[in-house]
């Protein structure tokens, strides 16, 4: 591994503990959150991202976003007060394991070139678009118990945390270039204003999708984040070109291995049955039914005489 890419998994692997604490702060304070803390970590996730960006591509970077989900496992486990159960250690183990093949194969990616002017218009408009309709959608919905208003604001989310990741590498590539001389560009300052206005629409998306609760937002946003990258990467970077095909294979199995590793952890545990219930309550009656009945006050009841009338 060269220097670049151990700089670029150590920053990644910062970063994912920064979102991690943050995305758990956020489920436990979703009612009244402590913006101060919230932001600091997020902030704190968003340099490393940056940090990482810098010396690695969009596919290398983004995929290392999904160790969040397995970072916050235990500390939202601890938190809870509860044990990590086992399809969620399952699902830590399968997502490693398809990121560190992942990361084996698309190793020896580079920086990502910028997007042009025509290119960042494009992809603006289109995620303002996705991110509307989804958001809109989730605020139309009814919520129940597949937490959709949480699904769809955490994909939301995740286009715009992705998008937002591109135009951060176009500006880094563009100051590497021409110096900070190149902020002075109108092109370049508005491509800065608006991956700093997607961030915040990311913070502020996945901030009412943990309103649902912590593991299906969270996965829903693990995974759309690095696709919609990927596809960023794919369309408008040519990223990918020149891998062979055993490497696309060793990389699209390895994917699909680390999606099916946060589809385990963002699965809740399976629900009591209606016969385990209806036995589970027999027992509590039954129980009630043997237990001794003891009374506030023992004294025996006295009667009183009925009044006659003459």
């Amino acid at each position: 591994m060269s220097g670049a890419l151990i700089a670029t998994v150590l920053l990644s692997l910062l970063s994912a503990v920064a979102y991690a604490l943050a995305a758990v702060v956020q489920e436990r304070l979703a009612a009244a959150p402590r913006w101060w803390l919230i932001v600091g970590l997020n902030g704190g996730g968003a340099l490393l991202h940056v940090g990482a960006l810098a010396y690695g591509s969009l596919a290398v970077v983004q995929p290392l976003g999904a160790l969040t989900l397995v970072l916050a496992l235990p500390v939202g486990a601890a938190v809870a007060g509860r044990r990590v159960r086992g399809r969620e250690w399952r699902g830590a183990v399968a997502t490693v394991a398809g990121l560190v093949v992942l990361l084996a194969a698309l190793g020896p990616a580079a920086p990502a070139p910028a997007l042009g002017d025509v290119q960042v218009m494009l992809l603006v408009l289109v995620a303002a678009a996705l991110i509307v309709g989804l958001a809109g959608r989730a605020y139309r919905a009814v919520p129940g118990p597949a937490r959709l208003p949480g699904l769809r604001l955490a994909a939301a989310g995740g286009i715009a945390f992705a998008v937002s990741s591109a135009l951060t590498q176009t500006v880094l590539v563009r100051i590497g270039t021409d110096g900070l001389a190149a902020l002075e560009q109108p092109a370049v300052a508005g491509t800065a204003l608006t991956l700093v206005a997607l961030s915040a629409a990311g913070l502020l998306l996945s901030q009412a999708g943990y309103r649902y609760g912590l593991g299906g937002p969270l996965a829903t946003l693990t995974i759309v984040n690095p696709v919609a990258a990927a596809g960023i990467g794919v369309v408008l970077l040519g990223l990918g070109a020149g891998l062979t095909l055993p490497t696309m294979v060793a990389a699209a199995v390895a994917g699909v291995v680390a999606a099916a590793g946060v589809v385990l952890l963002a699965t809740p545990s399976r629900p009591a049955t209606r016969a385990a219930c209806r036995r589970v309550s027999r027992q509590a009656r039954r129980r009630q039914r043997r237990r001794p009945v003891t009374r506030r006050d023992s004294r025996p009841a006295t009667r009183t005489a009925p009044v006659r009338t003459p």
